[in-house]
């Protein structure tokens, strides 16, 4: 039996007693009844002595209503019903109480659940920091990517500019070998032709003095030849500076196909510096064809000149 029921059917118990021994039910205090049974509330004595004066006071009046038999009766049946109704007020008390203990251990579960969650929800804070943390770590070297590829863009702009820049150069280079070849080409043109023209007055004056015209002759047939190891030794340095070039647009070509934008264009500069580089060829042959053309002009008018007799000294 639960400690509230008890409290409540000892204070009946109590009370029906010390009215037994002689005390009236208004006599009756909590503290009276409390000094008795040492348990419970006041509160809890002082509601059931109040609910137990107010069955006395109803009792009292209903016996002096009715017959004693009757009376009697009626106290007999009410007494009954009073210990029927302490009884189910246990058994509800009781069954209040598991379902107390019941909602306690629901209760207690339910904490025991709300931990879970607590720990599960702390779990979750951590793994949502981590991932926050992950984010910003990702966001980081996201910015770290993006700065590196600004900066690979501007060396990469800086490139293509170094290269055009070496592309200019090298046109400007190749410009000026050509105007310097074309000088060159025109010095000896010049200077072929003023030979030329001393070889035919010299020619004219074979006749006259063969010996002197035969020495003057070898003498300029060896200034010829040293005209034509210099045209050579020009033409050398031609080809060279010509490799020269070619090897700087070869170079700025495989530079450039480094960079897919400027591969046509470069192709196109490098296809027209070798062309331009045939052409300084084409006239290096011509040049040669020139020279050897004199050479063999030369060969031609002292042939006959040493042919013919020799005539006697003036």
């Amino acid at each position: 039996m639960s400690r509230i029921s008890d409290t409540r059917i000892r204070v009946r118990e109590t009370a029906a007693r010390l009215v037994a021994t002689g005390r009236r039910p208004h006599e009756l205090t909590v503290d009276l009844i409390y000094a008795e049974i040492r348990q419970g509330s006041r509160t809890t004595i002082n509601d059931e002595l109040k609910l137990w004066k107010d069955e006395q006071a109803r009792n009292d009046a209903l016996a002096a209503a009715l017959p004693a038999p009757v009376a009697d009766a009626m106290r007999s049946l009410w007494a009954l019903a009073v210990e029927q109704g302490e009884l189910v007020f246990a058994a509800r008390g009781e069954e209040l109480e598991r379902e107390a203990a019941d909602a306690t251990t629901r209760a207690e579960s339910l904490a025991t659940a709300h931990a879970a969650l607590e720990a599960q929800v702390q779990a979750l804070r951590m793994q949502l920091e981590q991932r926050d943390g992950q984010f910003a770590a990702v966001t980081a070297r996201l910015a770290q990517a993006q700065t590196e590829r600004d900066v690979a863009l501007q060396t990469a702009q800086s490139t293509a500019a170094d290269r055009e820049a070496v592309r200019t150069a090298a046109q400007e280079t190749l410009h000026t070998a050509q105007a310097t070849h074309a000088r060159e080409l025109e010095g000896l043109r010049a200077e072929h032709t003023e030979r030329e023209a001393a070889l035919r007055a010299q020619i004219d004056q074979a006749a006259a003095r063969l010996e002197s015209v035969q020495k003057h002759v070898m003498l300029q047939t060896e200034q010829a030849r040293d005209a034509q190891r210099r045209a050579e030794t020009a033409l050398a340095r031609v080809q060279q500076r010509n490799e020269q070039l070619v090897g700087e647009v070869q170079r700025v070509s495989a530079e450039a196909a480094e960079q897919r934008r400027l591969a046509d264009r470069h192709e196109k500069q490098t296809a027209i510096a070798i062309d331009e580089a045939r052409e300084l060829r084409r006239e290096r042959d011509t040049l040669a064809q020139q020279v050897a053309s004199l050479q063999g002009q030369i060969k031609a008018r002292t042939q006959p000149a040493g042919s013919r007799p020799g005539k006697a000294k003036p």
